[in-house]
């Protein structure tokens, strides 16, 4: 008996969806990042405005200041949707476990003197309570902001924010106890160190912009304390006088801090690109933002530093303007 195999080539009506379609430039095969984020929000056809903001609509581009013809344009260099998004959390998540056992494995916290191990957990365990502001700025970006090509990743940022401060929370588990998780709480309630920047963090929480939110949370305050913290104190200070452990146990926040600015510096940029207020807008934002973000970490930079921690603060900043120039905004 002969079998005659034939191959039968079908053609496609259409290469994907008529909402993904209208914004890629007609009918063309999506990447599965498009197909995820454009269009996905919808925009018409609302039964009601909801109670708590009878001015608005559910989703409503009117509730910020700056203007785009296409917020779909913001689009994350990283091209994450849910399912990339999670499978890179999930890689960096077992790396982080392998860093944990590794350091609690060769007793590598013993090899810290008592002094460097106390100094480390006063800088750093309070901070988890800056990365939950982080995680509830976001979600609420996600929340009130317009377009799921913005509103998407925010949600995305938020849930690192909170993973962010699960690390901060077991690290002090793992170098000390849970009593160091009181002492932090009862820092970041009363002590004069972090009184400036918990005002900070409570006054973006009730923030009603979500793309001002968006600049003092995800560039101005981010983008001072990620770099002051975890890359000029963790790896320049404490992990050269001995404390490579706090090193490894923090290892996903400055890689973290490196991924997520490339779709802050895009949103930014695409915005004060689309046209002169939206520019100015902005600079005048950032500035704001920019001048309370360094005066609330002041006091942490000092309490990091204790000989140099307004040098360290100001090297930061420096460094942030010269980021900030590069997205066509200069002050």
């Amino acid at each position: 008996m002969t079998i005659d195999l034939k191959t039968v080539d079908i053609k496609p009506l259409r290469h994907t969806y008529a909402h993904v379609a209208q914004y890629i430039g007609g009918d063309k095969t999506a990447s599965r990042y498009q197909e995820g984020i454009m269009g996905a929000q919808p925009c018409a056809n609302f039964h009601y405005r909801p109670t708590w903001d009878p001015e608005h609509e559910l989703f409503d581009a009117g509730r910020t200041s700056i203007h785009m013809q296409n917020w779909y344009a913001l689009k994350d260099p990283r091209q994450f949707y849910y399912a990339s998004w999670t499978m890179t959390r999930a890689r960096q998540q077992d790396t982080m476990e392998a860093n944990f056992e590794f350091v609690e494995s060769r007793g590598m916290v013993g090899l810290m003197s008592d002094e460097l191990v106390n100094h480390a957990l006063q800088v750093l365990v309070p901070l988890r309570h800056v990365a939950w502001g982080g995680n509830m700025n976001n979600a609420q970006i996600c929340a009130i902001g317009y377009g799921t090509a913005f509103t998407a990743p925010a949600m995305f940022h938020a849930m690192d924010h909170l993973g962010i401060a699960q690390y901060l929370t077991r690290l002090a588990l793992s170098m000390s106890g849970p009593e160091r998780l009181d002492e932090a709480k009862q820092a970041w309630m009363v002590d004069p160190t972090w009184q400036a920047l918990r005002r900070y963090v409570e006054d973006t929480l009730v923030l009603q912009d979500p793309v001002e939110l968006f600049v003092a949370q995800n560039l101005a305050l981010d983008g001072l304390l990620y770099p002051l913290v975890y890359e000029r104190y963790v790896d320049e200070r404490v992990a050269l006088t001995g404390g490579s452990a706090v090193a490894m146990l923090t290892a996903f926040m400055p890689e973290w801090h490196d991924e997520s600015s490339r779709w802050v510096d895009a949103v930014v940029k695409t915005m004060a690109a689309e046209s002169e207020d939206n520019k100015t807008l902005l600079t005048q934002w950032v500035c704001k933002w920019e001048e309370q973000a360094a005066t609330a970490l002041l006091p942490v930079a000092e309490l990091a530093f204790p000989s140099g921690g307004h040098r360290a603060l100001d090297e930061t900043r420096q460094q942030l303007r010269a980021r900030l120039a590069k997205l066509g905004i200069g002050y």
